[in-house]
């Protein structure tokens, strides 16, 4: 099997998040794509919108669409009352809406990252939340984030917290390309990894620890982040899943026809893989 034929590609509905559900759905029928992931962030969509969560499983049956994720519990290792009621929430959503994972993403404001402390506080997250999603047959994502700031920059560390907690058999990573940029960190671990997210840098003038969600573009000629090289490197490791589109850029946001722009950008991916 040619390596260009492994790849698999998803739309984070971060590719077009004024799209509503069925709209974002038939985006992506059109560009030959049967998995997505799905937010709780979006103002007026689902799944923050109240729409009834059989009504979103049926859409996507109607589409042939398989939901890959749920995007996301955030700060999911600062673990407390109100983290546990979320979870169980999501993960409910997840398992009743047939999605397969729920992405987990760790603080994000400078606190929580002493040494020690960080590893002490995801594992706290990791054993709880291995009975509340292993209950309802939902995977764990962990999502790293290369931040200066964020209390968990290192695949490394959430490998091994994995791995103590005796949690393979219900966590795995997100490899996000802007991401493992950003935190410089060499090691891929595509053994480990359950989804992969891609964007691109094309701004020539922006400095890398200064890179930001606006600046995430679809994969072009300008990429700085070397996504391709991302790519090759991760199926060389073994990594046969999927690969979401997740640029959070409002010039990608506005485009009025996004479906050309994201044609395109696979055509980039597959050319040169």
């Amino acid at each position: 099997m040619s390596t260009t034929s492994k790849l698999t590609f998803a739309l984070n509905h971060m590719v077009a998040p004024g799209l509503k559900p069925a709209a974002f759905f038939a985006l992506c029928r059109e560009l030959g794509i049967s998995d997505v992931e799905i937010r709780n962030d979006l103002a007026g969509n689902a799944i923050v919108d109240g729409t009834p969560v059989g009504a979103i499983r049926a859409l996507a049956a109607d589409n042939g669409i398989s939901i890959t994720s749920i995007n996301a519990l955030q700060r999911f290792n600062e673990w407390n009352a109100t983290r546990e009621a979320e979870a169980i929430e999501l993960a409910d959503y997840a398992r009743d809406v047939g999605a397969k994972a729920l992405v987990l993403v760790p603080v994000n404001d400078g606190t929580g990252q002493g040494d020690g402390e960080r590893q002490r506080n995801v594992r706290t997250a990791l054993s709880a939340l291995k009975a509340i999603l292993g209950d309802r047959g939902v995977r764990g994502l962990v999502e790293p984030l290369g931040f200066e700031i964020c209390s968990l920059r290192s695949k490394r560390e959430a490998a091994e917290a994995i791995e103590d907690v005796g949690g393979t058999g219900t966590f795995r990573m997100v490899h996000d390309t802007f991401h493992h940029h950003l935190a410089g960190e060499p090691d891929l671990f595509p053994g480990m990894t359950g989804l992969v997210h891609i964007s691109g840098v094309d701004d020539p003038a922006v400095a890398v620890p200064d890179m930001r969600d606006p600046h995430r573009v679809l994969v072009d000629a300008g990429d700085r982040l070397d996504n391709v090289g991302q790519i090759r490197a991760l199926i060389a490791g073994g990594y046969q899943g999927l690969l979401s589109f997740e640029p959070f850029s409002p010039a990608v946001h506005k485009l009025a026809e996004p479906r050309a722009a994201l044609a395109e950008s696979i055509e980039f991916i597959r050319a040169r893989i």
